[in-house]
């Protein structure tokens, strides 16, 4: 058999060998090594056609994590369909044990802050950015309202009387 299909090879051209579908529709295939009609020899490949041939650039999510581990060489198989069942419910029940740490968490801070044990986050309100300059036109006063991060020299005149020089 292997010298019809090397003699097949080597007549008509590369020839792929399905592995395996994965749920988004795409395509895997395996390419063993093969030598040309000229004598090269082809080194083995794994190669994917995507379900949507008009996307031209790979998008995350794309190709599950079980066949981009084919694909690069880091499994020797492809994975199974029960291998694959079997790691989606893995994905959904820590999903869905990471929500229930979120919701446990969201409760316990609540009533942390109901209690008095924690101080709820201050809300500042930050005009600009901290480098730049303050636009705004300066006001005198005899009252010291600014702080240090919106201070501005000779904006503030101590109370009683003339600080001027005679």
């Amino acid at each position: 058999m292997s010298r019809i299909s090397s003699l097949w090879r080597r007549t008509f051209g590369i020839i792929k060998e399905h592995v395996g579908t994965d749920h988004f529709g795409n395509k895997y295939f395996s390419i063993p090594e093969q030598k040309t009609w000229s004598g090269r020899t082809v080194r083995a490949r794994r190669m994917v056609e995507p379900a949507n041939p008009t996307e031209s650039e790979y998008e995350e999510g794309n190709i599950p994590s079980e066949w981009d581990a084919w694909m690069r060489g880091r499994r020797k198989l492809p994975p199974t369909p029960e291998e694959l069942q079997q790691n989606t419910r893995y994905r959904e029940q820590i999903k869905l044990q990471a929500l229930q740490v979120e919701q446990r968490d969201q409760a316990l801070q609540a009533k942390e802050y109901e209690e008095g044990l924690v101080a709820r986050p201050t809300q500042t309100l930050i005009k600009g950015h901290a480098s730049s300059t303050h636009y705004a036109p300066a006001q005198t006063g005899e009252e010291p309202v600014s702080t240090a991060n919106t201070f501005h020299p000779g904006c503030w005149t101590p109370p009683g009387g003339d600080t001027s020089k005679k």
